[in-house]
């Protein structure tokens, strides 16, 4: 039964989705997000379990590999920064859909690469399609979670990257000895373009993008989503909110970041982002390569990078938990600088495979908890009216940390640098980012 509205577009979201029961499409919504994140960690990270095949095949040097797993990244920071902001215009669902096609056709088109300059060129595209997505996948799911909720929510989302991870691990056992590593990309990319059809079945579009934008046929499609969550329906559109009718321009954005009153949590934020991001991307693009030449089988490569990744989801969910308990930037300090001191004990361990697992498992623990964490501290640093493009560029101009770690690893491994040399190395930007978010004083 329709009935007249009178309150204002913010009010009308906030009721619909913090009042009342949960429904069951927004557990779809936070389901399907967390699928697409997976679908992210399996197509990005693929390339770290294939490396040493992908190596041998196209004969590329250490240094040059570690370019292919850059640009990937460099993709993902393009795509957050510049494709993402793209969705406050044309819509989250468009932009999850447009991604997902994206990826699943560069990956496949990977699979019958056969020079260099043809693999950087397209983990370029997917991973601007992978950066767009991940930030317009976590911003839907934030939206249709309930405020007491959304923290949760967003760990979930999360934590499906790293279980991304974790399945190109199993999924390489039973690919690679029939079909090579070109048949990781044929599985990737076949799953990712299936999965754009089940977006374009089942997600819906935010709630708060239509009360904002007000597209063409609005009130129609906000009726089938209000009816989908189980609530009534409008006889016509509510007034936008005055904050939504006076926001400031990008520029305008931008420039307060960098004022005087947010200037240093700014700076702070973005360097702590850009170490935490190269320590991590050296571990996620390195992992099985380094077993490997440390004279260990490709499987046991395979099981070090599964159990980092393990780790990281059981990690994501256990700075959800002591989040509600602790100072934030107090608990992301002591994962993170913990998990440096982690990295320097594998690089002294004697080289026994079972000790050298059960270290790197707790390691991934640590620093992908601690990691996520920094995500939390950036949303509770800003005001409301900063708040999104504050969180955005850091991931963004982070995500420069993340270009460069795995290639400054290729340098130092073709220098002849090994394995424990490298852990010890990155270790120290991982433990400068842990002084620096201590230094925020975020509750």
């Amino acid at each position: 039964m329709a009935r007249t509205e009178t309150r204002n577009s913010e009010q009308l979201v906030h009721d619909v989705i913090d009042n009342g029961q949960v429904s069951g499409q927004q557990f779809l919504v936070v389901a399907l997000c967390f699928l697409f994140n997976m679908l992210d960690g399996f197509d990005i990270t693929a390339m770290a379990v294939i490396a040493s095949t992908v190596a041998t095949e196209l004969v590329l040097t250490p240094d040059r590999l570690g370019w292919v797993f850059s640009f990937a990244l460099a993709g993902m920071m393009a795509g957050a920064m510049f494709l993402a902001p793209v969705s406050d215009i044309f819509g989250r669902r468009k932009m999850i859909i447009l991604t997902v096609v994206l990826i699943g056709t560069s990956v496949l088109l990977t699979a019958n690469a056969t020079t260099f300059s043809e693999f950087v060129v397209l983990r370029f595209i997917s991973g601007v399609g992978a950066g767009a997505l991940l930030a317009s996948q976590a911003t839907l799911a934030a939206e249709y979670s309930p405020d007491k909720y959304r923290a949760m929510s967003v760990a979930v989302v999360t934590s499906g990257y790293p279980a991304g991870a974790m399945l190109t691990s199993v999924a390489a056992a039973y690919i690679m000895p029939q079909f090579g590593w070109r048949g990781m990309f044929w599985f990737g990319g076949g799953i990712t373009l299936a999965m754009g059809f089940v977006a374009w079945l089942l997600i819906p579009e935010s709630l708060k993008y239509l009360l904002e934008r007000q597209p063409a046929g609005v009130l129609q499609r906000i009726n089938r989503i209000l009816r989908k969550l189980k609530k009534e329906t409008l006889h016509e559109l509510p007034e936008l909110a005055v904050s939504n009718r006076n926001k400031a321009g990008f520029i305008e954005t931008l420039l307060k970041l960098v004022s005087v009153q947010h200037r240093s949590v700014t700076l702070q934020l973005w360097l702590t982002f850009l170490l935490s991001f190269a320590a991590l991307y050296f571990l996620m693009s390195w992992i099985p390569k380094m077993m490997e030449d440390a004279g260990f089988t490709v499987g046991d490569g395979r099981d070090a990078f599964f159990l980092f990744n393990l780790g990281g989801v059981i990690g994501v969910y256990l700075l959800a938990v002591l989040s509600t308990r602790l100072k934030l930037t107090n608990l992301i300090f002591a994962l993170m600088l913990a998990s440096a001191i982690g990295m320097v004990a594998f690089a002294l361990a004697p080289p026994r495979l079972g000790l050298l697992l059960a270290i790197i498992f707790v390691v991934g623990l640590l620093q992908q908890g601690g990691f996520i964490g920094i995500y939390s501290a950036a949303a509770k640093a800003y005001p409301t009216n900063i708040r999104s493009t504050g969180i955005g560029w850091s991931i963004g101009l982070g995500r420069f940390g993340a270009v460069v770690g795995p290639a400054v690893a290729g340098y130092t491994i073709e220098a002849g640098l090994d394995m424990s040399a490298n852990f010890i190395i990155f270790a120290i930007p991982m433990a400068i980012a842990a002084v620096l978010a201590y230094r925020l004083h975020i509750r």
